[in-house]
């Protein structure tokens, strides 16, 4: 038991880049309920006759490059240094425009640029969207609630803090209400989430390390271990996700 334990703890070291889990996924070795919309399928109606489009948080560009034919002005940003030269390399080809970004409350484009702004699991500031936004403009986004995984915390006895606990639909849709944005469409849900062998739990928080900051195999080792063997005896753990969607116009 122990060598299959190092044997998954080993073969998790594969580097994670853009914002991608087909390492695991396409494997089925993570695997999730599906959620009750689709987040593309929302984006492809408001991008109809859209001549502007911004994606905020584009990662290496993978959901992106997927939705063509493109608005004839796309811009897309990124706040992760290491995915900038993936994003370009993907994007850059298709006259999408990458831009490098610090801070989600300085957007790099002048007052009412954009007529459909779209976001899936990037932080933004409602009053920046707005200001690039032109007047009737559409913003999309899904985000992954502040509950989001918190069983793996729980399991592991790692710290469940409430920093982000308040990130919800509600609070989300009242911020962006009062700043002048009419919510069209939202739903929230908590669907499950299936691991299926200790690496794939390992692979995935040290690629979201925000879930618990101060993690490590060798600092987390005795609890990982106990999850692996409940994992080994039951075939997966299960935990439940939190996201939601807002539509909103100005």
């Amino acid at each position: 038991m122990m060598d299959t334990f190092y044997q998954f703890v080993n073969q998790a070291n594969k580097p994670f880049q853009g914002w991608n889990f087909s390492f695991l996924t396409d494997t089925g070795r993570l695997s999730t309920e599906p959620l009750p919309w689709n987040y593309a399928s929302i984006v492809l109606q408001y991008m109809y006759g859209v001549d502007s489009m911004l994606d905020m948080g584009t990662g290496g560009g993978e959901f992106l490059s997927l939705l063509t034919p493109l608005p004839a002005r796309t811009a897309a940003t990124e706040g992760y240094a290491p995915n900038i030269p993936l994003a370009k390399e993907r994007l850059e080809p298709l006259g999408i425009s990458v831009h490098a970004i610090e801070d989600d409350t300085h957007l790099p484009f002048a007052n009412e640029q954009f007529d459909l702004i779209i976001n899936k699991h990037e932080s933004f500031c409602e009053k920046e969207v707005k200001r690039v936004l032109k007047p009737n403009g559409i913003f999309i986004t899904q985000q992954v609630g502040g509950l989001d995984n918190l069983e793996l915390n729980d399991l592991l006895h790692a710290y469940t803090g409430s920093e982000y606990s308040y990130w919800n639909m509600e609070y989300a849709s009242s911020r962006l209400k009062h700043c002048g944005f009419q919510i069209l469409k939202q739903q929230e849900c908590f669907p499950y989430q299936r691991f299926y062998d200790i690496g794939s739990i390992i692979y995935y928080l040290k690629a979201i390390p925000w879930q618990i900051p101060d993690f490590s195999v060798s600092k987390y080792e005795e609890q990982l271990l106990h999850v692996h063997n409940h994992i080994q005896q039951n075939g997966f753990i299960e935990v439940k996700a939190h996201r939601f969607y807002i539509v909103a116009s100005l």
